[in-house]
């Protein structure tokens, strides 16, 4: 089995069982936007990893940049100001957050060219850039190889791909355990895809590091209420979620969002061949 055939079965064996999700009072597939708005204004006022660092050195003559599923803007937005961009175009294909993309550049006195859809669905109609950047999507990719290759045919410089070193659903593992009984699956993770991209005939930088921790909800009760949706349980479990959250050790304090991308990170990078 290819490398690639074993990063789509490992992220198919996410399905949440048919009994279970059948059972849910209300859909488990919960985008909390507020956190990708949350960390792109905690970015965007002080910016911090190997990701920026990666881009900053990417960008040491003026460029453009293309961020794909650029969510709110974590990712891309911390540049203004900081580097010399030229351009700036933004893929992602939730409209709500495209928008929040599109204001926060703007107020950064760069607007953008915002592009609402999937990659690369869209890679006929979205420009070249200097550098390509990518944060936390590929373990929304089931078929990598045509979406690497647009990554790479799009960048004149470099690809910046961040992704968490473990599949960010797993910090719920223990949860789906206490309330279901149930095991979820451990990968894939950032060295199966290195291994891609290996398989890919891709030599990458790699630098893996650490986020700091920090509040992505207003309030625990916040990431209460998304947790309990993630896991399909009613309402009335509130209090049980909770009870649970804290026995994991989340601190109420600062509320991470669980099924994010997590702390521990890796920066992939390569060099693209766009013209």
């Amino acid at each position: 089995m290819t490398a690639l055939q074993r990063w789509a079965d490992a992220l198919a064996s996410w399905t949440v069982p048919p009994g279970i999700l059948a059972a849910a009072p209300e859909s488990p597939w919960v985008l909390p936007r507020q956190v990708f708005e949350r960390r792109a204004d905690a970015q965007i006022a002080a910016p911090t990893g190997e990701t920026h660092v990666a881009a900053r050195a990417a960008l040491a003559e003026p460029g453009s940049v293309l961020d794909v599923g650029a969510a709110a803007g974590a990712t891309s937005l911390p540049l203004i100001g900081r580097a010399p961009i030229q351009e700036l175009t933004a893929v992602d294909a939730d409209d709500e957050l495209l928008s929040a993309f599109a204001t926060r550049a703007v107020g950064l006195g760069l607007p953008a060219t915002v592009l609402s859809g999937r990659w690369p669905d869209l890679a006929d109609e979205t420009p070249v850039a200097d550098i390509v950047m990518c944060g936390n999507v590929v373990y929304n990719v089931a078929d990598l190889a045509p979406f690497l290759h647009a990554l790479s045919t799009h960048a004149r410089r470099q690809v910046i791909v961040e992704v968490a070193a473990a599949h960010p659903l797993t910090e719920l593992n223990p949860l789906w355990r206490r309330f279901h009984g149930i095991e979820r699956p451990t990968g894939p993770t950032a060295d199966d895809f290195l291994t891609v991209l290996g398989e890919l005939g891709i030599e990458p930088t790699v630098a893996r590091w650490r986020r700091l921790p920090e509040a992505e909800y207003a309030t625990f009760a916040e990431l209460t209420d998304v947790t309990r949706r993630r896991l399909c349980l009613p309402a009335d479990t509130e209090t049980d979620v909770a009870t649970a959250l804290r026995e994991l050790g989340v601190d109420p304090a600062l509320p991470p969002d669980l099924g994010s991308s997590g702390r521990e990170l890796v920066t992939v990078s390569w060099p693209g061949h766009g013209v």
